[in-house]
């Protein structure tokens, strides 16, 4: 029993509730029973994380350890929570401290949750996924379990407004066949990418109607949505003008 973890699942399913989320979730057959899983999520929108959760709920209860980003747990609000729930922070600038806690959740049997696009996809399509889900699971001997979600971008997502009122959105969760950790990690992503690709079109042909124009839906199927290279491009650009605020920062400190 994990009192805290248990409070913020109760929480969270009074709050879906309230929203009329509608979720539809297919494949929690592949979610292991017991035993560690890289969980594989693709990445859409800020709360794509509780959402991902539900599968290994559905399957006895199971909790999911998510990588977040450091500065999740430095906020004075949601960093006790994320310390409680024995999530695990990813410094950026310096990422090989997370990745060893990530194995070594793996190597005690848990689930660890990991985005391989490492952002949100402003496109709504898979962006190239990093290798470290497929070194988790190599280094681990963890199977990787792909959960891919369609629709979580209506509630909240990024350069668009939060939508929590009671919409009665459809949230599309597909838990794809478990990838054994075999081969190499540039071998193994790029079948994970094609895993997830293909249960992302089957979940979005099963959504029901997408909108022209809307800007959740992607160019591909008539949305306003940018397309994967346009937000690359967008991606790219606000890097560059993070890594230069960064560094004019550090420059005026030293100045000091």
């Amino acid at each position: 029993m994990e009192p805290v973890y248990d409070t913020v699942i109760a929480a969270a399913r009074l709050m879906w509730l309230a929203e009329g989320l509608d979720f539809k979730v297919s494949g929690v057959e592949h979610v292991p029973a017991e035993g560690p899983g890289v969980v594989a999520i693709n990445h859409t929108g800020y709360l794509d994380f509780t959402y991902a959760g539900i599968p290994a709920f559905l399957k006895g209860n199971r909790k999911v350890r998510f990588m977040a980003k450091k500065e999740v747990f430095d906020n004075k609000f949601s960093g006790p929570i994320m310390r409680a729930l024995k999530h695990i922070p990813v410094d950026r600038t310096a990422g090989a401290e997370s990745y060893r806690a990530a194995v070594e959740y793996l190597r005690r049997g848990e689930l660890v949750g990991v985005y391989p696009e490492a952002t949100i996809s402003r496109s709504f399509e898979l962006k190239d996924f990093k290798t470290g889900a497929a070194r988790m699971a190599l280094e681990s001997g963890a199977p990787i379990i792909p959960h891919v979600i369609w629709g979580a971008q209506r509630v909240w997502t990024k350069g668009h407004p939060k939508q929590l009122g009671r919409h009665h959105f459809k949230i599309m969760i597909g838990v794809c066949e478990p990838l054994e950790p075999t081969g190499d990690p540039e071998t193994l992503t790029a079948r994970l990418h094609e895993v997830m690709e293909a249960k992302l079109h089957e979940l979005q042909d099963a959504y029901g109607e997408h909108p022209k124009g809307e800007y959740w839906v992607p160019a591909r199927l008539g949305g306003s949505a940018p397309t994967l290279e346009e937000a690359n491009r967008m991606d790219a650009e606000e890097q560059a003008a993070r890594a230069a605020k960064r560094a004019r920062r550090e420059a005026g400190e030293t100045e000091a």
